[in-house]
């Protein structure tokens, strides 16, 4: 069974930094990219970050690159996404999810609770 437990998130002032994390079982963790999703009320979800499986390989949307960065700890079964700059736009509920393949990036269906990131202008 699939878990995802997302963590890290809080209120912060815009210009502030926090530290997300996931914790993912259920699939072999070092065989899977991983991606870090959020979502605003009334808008799509969008891909923020991904990171191939052995941390190789790293993909940002525009809107992040430069201020966030994935890591990924295989030994823990863990992925993280430090956001530093943050901005009003950035709130949103992040997610992470085991990724389809690093081609299209697509996530599968399971997703855990989220971790809300509110920041203040």
């Amino acid at each position: 069974q699939v878990q995802l437990v997302e963590s890290g998130g809080g209120l912060v002032q815009a210009g502030g930094s926090l530290r997300l994390s996931c914790a993912a079982s259920g699939r072999t963790f070092s065989s899977y990219c991983m991606g870090w999703f959020r979502q605003d009320p009334g808008k799509d979800r969008e891909l923020v970050a991904a990171i191939s499986q052995t941390s190789r390989m790293t993909y940002y949307t525009d809107s992040v690159k430069g201020r966030f960065t994935i890591i990924r700890d295989n030994a823990k079964n863990t992925v993280y996404l430090q956001m530093n700059s943050l901005k009003p736009e950035d709130t949103a509920v992040y997610n992470c999810n085991f990724l389809q393949n690093w081609t299209t990036k697509k996530a599968f269906d399971y997703w855990g609770q989220g971790t809300q990131v509110t920041v203040s202008s």
